[in-house]
């Protein structure tokens, strides 16, 4: 693999955990996941967004720029890392929950921070329509994301559509999940792993299989 640190990105339900393990394991990478069980404040955030948002963006704050630390200080052999996030997401959650002096307060924390975060050296952002994301977060059944609505994920998705539309840090892959099964079908994988290693643009994009 030439690159050293691939970040898998997208909505809620996407499947950028899924992916960021499978790649991994077939690069014999090391694995950074997010942890949102850790954060006390999440089950409370998906009940009441307004009153928790503030709490819940302070803590992933804090959990992801610490993770994120191991990245930048590569082992003698330069191992390979995958994750299943970026810093600038956290950025991309506040935006959409906090009210403005709330975001205000955190936009000084977090630029403080961000120099501390690594830049990948590959981002493939996994879209998928607001139905597939709904269907995803409901097979998987996790009870703090039952008050997830079809609302919050459209603006959730519209937010990342801007963001990443706007990406130029790193080369880009954009993935279009919704006709995609990497974790059961072989030949999807197979072809994601040779456009990942014959990426020669800054932005290429996987429409279709």
């Amino acid at each position: 693999m030439k690159y050293r640190y691939i970040v898998v990105e997208g909505p809620i339900g996407c499947g950028k955990s899924t992916l960021a393990r499978l790649l991994a394991e077939h690069y014999r990478a090391d694995l950074l996941l997010e942890n949102p069980s850790a954060n006390p404040f999440l089950p409370l955030f998906y009940r009441d967004m307004k009153r928790h948002a503030l709490s819940t963006q302070m803590f992933f704050l804090f959990q992801r720029i610490n993770q994120l630390a191991s990245v930048r200080q590569p082992d003698l052999f330069e191992k390979k890392t995958i994750a299943d996030y970026m810093l600038a997401k956290d950025a991309l959650f506040a935006r959409l929950t906090l009210d403005d002096n709330e975001f205000s307060l955190y936009s000084q924390l977090y630029n403080h921070l961000k120099p501390q975060a690594p830049t990948p050296d590959l981002v493939i952002y996994l879209q998928a329509s607001v139905g597939q994301l709904m269907a995803r977060i409901q097979r998987r059944a996790r009870p703090m994301e039952k008050g997830i609505s079809e609302d919050y994920l459209m603006r959730l998705s519209e937010s990342y559509t801007r963001h990443f539309y706007e990406y130029r840090e790193s080369p880009l892959l954009i993935v279009n999940s919704d006709p995609f099964n990497f974790a059961d079908n072989r030949e999807h994988m197979e072809m994601l792993i040779k456009r990942i290693e014959n990426l020669r643009g800054a932005r290429e994009y996987i429409n279709a299989s």
